[in-house]
């Protein structure tokens, strides 16, 4: 094997494939990547028999032919290598070593033979559904922080997925908060035939939270261009975007049935500024004890005065109000500071709304929109108070 790539394009596919190696030493040739040239393609491949992914780089090919390389040896390598814009790097494998040469920098890396490699499963259907890229991942990073860490619940610890004609939901929850995304779909995001057929055989899955953290640590940002398409099978999921293939195991079980636990209406909503909201909280964050983190809210309708209040024996007490926006009746409720705080940090919009029933009831917030206040309807978090 020899080729000459950009050391950007490698670099960017190193690093992209380093996260999903595996930690364990169980199977050495686990902690290694996959170089590989074959009909003119230059791939590389990781895998943690969990999720696997393929990375495509454009490259000039001299000699075809395959080796696995230690994955924190060779992202080391690259990651300490002068920066140095229009460079290009040469990898050659002589024998079970790979050469590399960049620049000024010269490294011989000893290799594990590629045979020994686990395959990474293909797709064999259609894909189902063809998203934007940046509208998958806003839609990732907005519920992610809700899944749940509890092995023995092995179901919580995914992202739940349920497939409809006109929209896609995407939820998760760890039974203390419960954020759901929704996305809507039209003709060009659906391969019609094949998304009808699956809808009515089986619209709902879950997805390790590890594969879509993934997924969306690949998408850069979101204003990149693109699109991800998705196709299912054998209990598997397959994503494709811009040259790369991601594919991981579904997690097997039964997601709670978590739209019975929001509710239809509010009785009290309170509208303000996000970043003025977000400071009281954190301060009073501050003055907080214990795992519980209490906050104290008391809202006042009449005044249209919300108070935030937390204390505690070892450190002292806080308090601050703020003039908001209220609708409905005066209500008191507490919450844990941490778990409110991440809400506020999963919403995008100048203005949030926090919709509240009771003091022992789930809570909300939601986006507001900037001009008219209009509630947004495609991403809610979902807090459970704590009771007083």
């Amino acid at each position: 094997m020899k080729i000459i790539c950009t050391q950007e394009k490698f670099k960017k596919a190193i690093l992209n494939l380093e996260r999903v190696v595996s930690k364990q030493n169980t199977l050495p040739i686990l902690n290694n990547i996959l170089f590989e040239v074959e009909k003119g393609i230059f791939k590389l491949s990781a895998t943690n028999l969990e999720i696997g992914v393929v990375i495509k780089i454009s490259a000039k090919i001299e000699k075809e032919g395959k080796i696995t390389i230690p994955a924190k040896l060779i992202g080391n390598f690259i990651t300490n290598l002068p920066p140095s814009g229009e460079d290009n790097i040469t990898l050659e494998v002589v024998d079970q070593n790979l050469k590399i040469k960049s620049g000024h920098s010269k490294a011989i890396i000893k290799g594990l033979p590629a045979d020994d490699f686990p395959l990474i499963p293909q797709k064999t259907s259609d894909f189902l559904i063809n998203i934007p890229s940046f509208i998958l991942k806003r839609a990732i990073t907005k519920i992610i922080t809700c899944v749940g860490y509890n092995e023995t619940r092995q179901e919580l610890t995914g992202v739940n997925v349920i497939f409809n004609p006109q929209e896609i939901y995407l939820a998760a929850t760890d039974s203390f908060r419960l954020a759901e995304s929704q996305l809507k779909l039209n003709e060009e995001n659906i391969n019609k035939e094949v998304y009808e057929t699956f809808v009515k055989s089986k619209n709902n899955i879950i997805i390790p939270s590890s594969t879509l953290l993934e997924l969306s640590r690949i998408i850069q940002n979101e204003t990149e261009e693109g699109m991800v398409k998705v196709a299912i099978e054998n209990s598997q999921i397959f994503f494709d975007l811009e040259g790369i293939k991601i594919v991981s195991r579904l997690i097997n079980g039964k997601y709670p049935e978590y739209k019975n636990i929001i509710p239809k209406e509010f009785k009290t909503v309170i509208k303000g500024e996000k970043e003025l909201i977000q400071g009281v909280i954190k301060m009073a964050s501050v003055f907080t004890s214990g795992r519980s983190g209490e906050i104290g809210i008391k809202i006042n309708s009449d005044e249209k005065k919300v108070l935030f209040e937390a204390k505690s024996v070892e450190v002292g007490e806080n308090s601050s109000e703020l003039k908001l926006d209220i609708e409905g009746p005066s209500q008191e409720i507490i919450f844990n500071s941490k778990y409110l705080l991440d809400g506020l940090n999963t919403l995008n919009t100048s203005q949030i709304a926090l919709l509240i029933n009771s003091g022992s009831s789930p809570a909300a917030l939601r986006e507001a929109g900037d001009e008219k206040g209009i509630l947004a309807k495609d991403y809610i978090y979902i807090i459970m108070p704590i009771k007083n």
